[in-house]
């Protein structure tokens, strides 16, 4: 008996290790990588928003971020947590398909 309970003990000690290092602990390093992102935004940075809206930041509250969008600079307030990441969609898929060119070479 005590062979099988300290097998059952290790499987799941081993299940929650597998927890951990595939979901968890991944997970909180983007949540991390985000907030370290919102917070070093400035006026000038070109922004997505987690609604895909585009424009540049003109003015930047404790909460809340002003951004301006295209050439007629309609400005709409967002909340930082719906600041997806900074610079367009285009830019990040021009870096991500550097990134994959040199990995091939």
């Amino acid at each position: 008996m005590p062979a099988e309970t300290l097998s059952g003990f290790l499987m799941i000690l081993l299940m929650i290790a597998f927890f951990y290092f595939f979901l968890i602990r991944p997970e909180n390093k983007k949540k991390k990588e985000a907030a370290a992102m919102r917070e070093s935004l400035k006026v000038g940075d070109q922004i997505t928003t987690i609604g895909g809206v585009v424009g540049t930041i003109c003015a930047i509250k404790e909460e809340t971020i002003v951004v301006e969008t295209g050439a007629d600079r309609v400005r709409i307030e967002f909340t930082k947590w719906a600041i997806s990441s900074k610079g367009t969609q285009a830019d990040q898929n021009a870096t991500a398909q550097e990134k994959k060119d040199k990995k091939e070479k």
